[in-house]
């Protein structure tokens, strides 16, 4: 009995282990040349649009079944639509409607001179929602675009019904405001964009440079270097260096605006995932400040740069999120 009480321990440790092994290879960023460049098929599932909406003619790119429930994926800095690539084909597959965003300023879509504080932002992916027909959206925001999807959930709480947030703490929170005070050399950059003018003039010109060796200092998976030149080549457009650094010159305007979206939770379900090699769990804490629904999870061996460094596992809690499930890793 013991030999095989002895002997069914050890069957099921080995079975646990494989299990974690399984589930951490899944986890893990996948090989570079499967994140390279478009998905094969893509343009078959996905098209451009635009639309002008708040006074702002915006680009997107759409793709899923009509009748699916309807997630907004929006980018960060210096980023486009194009970092969710890889993560937009399995929302598609898994009957979702899905809308991934060059927001006011960013890649094909118009660079006006104003608007770049948040709240206003959101109210351009409002309209554009209410443009495409839909009503309650779940919404994605990497970066700037967390500031973004956080607006709009903290304005409209009704019409969001799930979202997720990647890698990037909120103006106003402890989180932001302990990074701000702190002398973190990954933050330099805030007072640089901040300069207008200036940060133009230094900047133009060597987009290329500069926009790798920014994506390459914060990332731990590896980025090709043909993905990056996409972003560079839409920030070395015109107005698309000024617009992106006038999202870095109204952060004042946000804090004083997410100070009194922040005096009320939001009430809606909230995923906040973020590297390992980046924010880590304090992507979740901060999270925390903002809803009363929070659930977190952590990519391993991964930067700041999650679609593009490991679209795999955005896409896992992506789908187990917006499919209502329960998410392995959580806090």
């Amino acid at each position: 009995m013991r030999r095989s009480l002895s002997s069914l321990l050890s069957a099921l440790g080995i079975a646990f282990s494989l299990g974690i092994s399984c589930a951490l290879a899944q986890d893990v960023p996948s090989s570079l040349a499967s994140r390279t460049g478009l998905p094969a098929n893509f343009e078959r599932t996905f098209t451009h649009g635009f639309a002008t909406t708040n006074g702002v003619r915006l680009h997107y790119v759409i793709g899923g079944p009509v009748d699916g429930d309807l997630i907004v994926l929006l980018h960060g800095w210096p980023q486009t639509w194009y970092t969710w690539r890889n993560v937009m084909p399995a929302l598609a597959q898994a009957g979702h409607r899905v809308v991934a965003v060059d927001y006011r300023g960013a890649g094909e879509s118009e660079k006006p001179q104003s608007g770049y504080d948040k709240a206003t932002m959101a109210a351009d992916i409002r309209a554009l929602v209410h443009e495409l027909g839909g009503t309650g959206v779940n919404l994605v925001g990497r970066d700037i675009g967390v500031m973004v999807a956080y607006a709009y959930a903290a304005q409209w709480p009704d019409e969001v019904v799930r979202l997720a947030m990647l890698d990037v703490p909120v103006p106003a929170t402890r989180v932001w405001d302990e990074a701000k005070h702190k002398p973190d050399p990954e933050l330099w950059h805030f007072g640089l964009h901040q300069q207008r003018d200036i940060a133009e003039l230094l900047v133009s010109g060597h987009e290329q440079a500069y926009i790798s060796d920014f994506y390459k200092k914060r990332l731990a998976a590896p980025v090709a270097d043909e993905d990056i030149a996409v972003y560079a080549r839409a920030y070395a457009a015109p107005g698309g260096l000024r617009a992106g650094f006038e999202l870095y010159r109204a952060f004042p305007e946000d804090e004083q605006h997410f100070k009194q979206f922040m005096q009320k939770k939001l009430p809606m379900p909230v995923l906040a995932l973020a590297g390992d090699k980046s924010n880590g769990w304090a992507e979740t804490e901060m999270a925390k400040e903002l809803a009363t629904n929070v659930r977190g999870g952590v990519a391993p061996d991964t930067g700041h740069w999650l679609p593009d460094e490991n679209p795999t596992f955005v896409s896992q809690q992506l789908l187990t999120f917006f499919g209502g499930g329960t998410i392995g890793k959580t806090r």
